[in-house]
């Protein structure tokens, strides 16, 4: 079977209009943490202010060493891409780390990613497949379709095509369209029974709300 496909690291989704800024810069340099962080974004993205790499990157980390898990991996990802820092891929990892042991889904599907890949830490898919099991059953889609891959595979677990549509179907439900196509592929190597047990196994899952899984 083919590699399945895996989804790329994420970034805050936040968004602001230009009104917001003085408010905002006010309130950061006060120390309020979210203030920061929420800088960080506007500077990071232009939003409300000229784009600028390297006032994200004080803003974020600001808000990152008062511990803010959102900051923290905006932060990794700065040092991951390189922008406004160094590229440093051993840095990034440190800030998702701190950010993932405090339970914080995304830091803990981007941890799942550099050791999927071998980006600042030893390429590692079992560590892989651990950290990105901790985001899925927190309802990370992504997360999900990169374990579901894992189990296809048998990348850092053992092979198992019903636990690998257990998670892509779950994925694929909840809109991913890369576990859309990967699922297919999947299918078409898998018995009218395999799939009717992990379609069971995927319901129950699902109703637990990941605690079943």
């Amino acid at each position: 079977m083919k590699n399945l496909l895996l989804a790329l690291l994420l970034i805050s989704p936040v968004s602001f209009s230009g009104a917001e800024f003085d408010e905002t810069l006010n309130l950061a340099k006060q120390g309020n943490v979210i203030a920061q962080h929420n800088l960080g974004i506007m500077y990071d993205r232009g939003e409300g202010v000229a784009q600028n790499d390297t006032e994200a990157v004080t803003w974020y980390r600001k808000a990152a060493m008062q511990g803010m898990e959102e900051a923290q991996v905006d932060l990794g990802v700065m040092y991951m891409r390189g922008q406004g820092v160094p590229k440093n891929d051993t840095e990034a990892v440190e800030w998702y780390r701190k950010a993932a042991v405090q339970g914080y889904a995304k830091a803990q599907y981007n941890l799942g990613i550099v050791y999927d890949r071998g980006l600042g830490v030893s390429e590692n898919h079992f560590e892989a497949s651990e950290w990105y099991r901790k985001a899925a059953v927190q309802g990370h889609v992504k997360a999900q379709q990169n374990l579901g891959a894992l189990y296809a595979n048998g990348d850092g677990v053992p092979k198992n095509k019903i636990r690998a549509y257990v998670w892509l179907s779950i994925a694929q439900a909840l809109g991913d369209e890369k576990a859309a196509g990967n699922i297919d592929m999947l299918k078409s190597d898998m018995s009218p029974d395999q799939i009717s047990q992990a379609q069971a196994l995927a319901t129950e899952c699902y109703e637990s709300n990941f605690k079943k899984c």
